[in-house]
């Protein structure tokens, strides 16, 4: 008995050392990232559909070497700081919105923010991860912050959503302080009129349910997750008013630190990740609207001279954005170009 225990034990240790030695080889040592964002801890789509499954096929394909914290909900700190804190070490992976930052850091991501540029979430997320992976937007945005991307998500198009009054004009947005994020939907309101107020998402309920705001430019896929579902009342439906990008990066920094096997898995996954991203909201935008009305939100369609009229107005706010960033020494104008040709190229 004692003889083939022993046996068991030498072959038990032949293949712990074959093991070591093939992790040492690929550089699987064990590696625990920090993961902040400032999504809400209860269920999210970008949670279930992004960040948790794009955390669990890093670990699965480095064989469980890569593990992660994950600090949701600001834990780590706020949302127009998690550039900084990617920057700074607080976390190796951190959740950045370019319109929810400074608009000095990543003006040029603005273009999938743009009113009029895409009808579909995958229409704007795979022009925007083409020009963000490695084209002009990494090249112009990302490399001088010192991050890169990971994954990312261009939101399907935004509509008008209020607490109060019913939108059923282009005349019925006038005066309205309306919820933005970044110069983009800023132009959009005050085009229409309006009066722009930048909030990042956490910050909406408070400001609505206070009336400091009478309404948003936003997507129907994050009010319930956000608990604004039920101050909600009124939205225009099949608009294009532009949209927000979410971003997961980590640093330059951070990243030629990592082995190259961890490399290629957090690449993998997050090409899947972003594929899925765009492909679970567009599936689901119907889904969502169809909840929304049976929980009270009444849904409105714009007269066709008004949606003409709108159609203007928004191509006028391309232009401007454009033309402003040209001004300020950026490439606004090209990389308008680049990604309108990489949306006809997704379609």
């Amino acid at each position: 008995m004692m003889k083939h225990v022993g046996k068991l034990i030498a072959v038990c240790g032949v293949v712990f050392s074959m093991w070591a030695n093939l992790a040492a080889a690929q550089g699987t040592e064990k590696l625990s990232l920090r993961v902040a964002d400032s999504l809400p801890s209860g269920k999210h789509w970008l949670v279930d559909n992004g960040i948790k499954p794009w955390m669990e096929a890093v670990t699965r394909a480095t064989g469980g070497a890569v593990t992660f914290e994950y600090y949701p909900s600001e834990q780590l700190g706020k949302t127009k700081d998690m550039l900084a804190l990617a920057l700074s070490g607080v976390t190796d992976i951190a959740y950045v919105v370019p319109s929810f930052i400074s608009d000095n850091k990543m003006p040029l991501s603005g273009v999938a923010e743009l009113p009029g540029s895409f009808i579909t979430s995958c229409q704007g997320t795979l022009a925007y991860w083409k020009l963000a992976k490695d084209g002009i937007l990494a090249e112009k945005d990302f490399a001088p912050n010192g991050v890169r991307l990971l994954f990312t998500a261009v939101m399907p198009p935004y509509q008008f959503i209020t607490s109060k009054k019913k939108i059923e004009s282009l005349k019925d947005v006038e005066g309205l302080k309306l919820r933005t994020a970044g110069a983009a939907l800023d132009l959009t309101a005050r085009k229409l009129k309006a009066v722009p107020v930048r909030l990042s998402t956490p910050e909406i309920y408070d400001a609505l349910s206070r009336g400091t705001i009478d309404g948003m430019i936003f997507p129907f896929s994050s009010l319930v997750p956000y608990k604004l579902d039920s101050l909600a009342k009124y939205a225009t439906l099949d608009e294009s008013l532009g949209a927000v990008v979410v971003n997961f990066v980590i640093s330059d920094a951070r990243w030629k630190k990592l082995p190259e096997n961890v490399q290629k898995a957090m690449t993998d996954a997050g090409e899947e990740t972003t594929r899925r991203l765009c492909t679970a909201l567009d599936q689901d935008l119907q889904t969502d609207i169809a909840k929304l009305r049976q929980g009270g939100l009444v849904t409105v369609q714009l007269p066709a001279s008004d949606k003409k009229e709108l159609q203007g107005l928004l191509a006028g706010v391309q232009t401007e954005w454009a033309e402003t960033l040209d001004k300020r020494g950026k490439p606004g104008t090209e990389v308008f170009k680049a990604f309108r040709a990489a949306v006809q190229q997704s379609r």
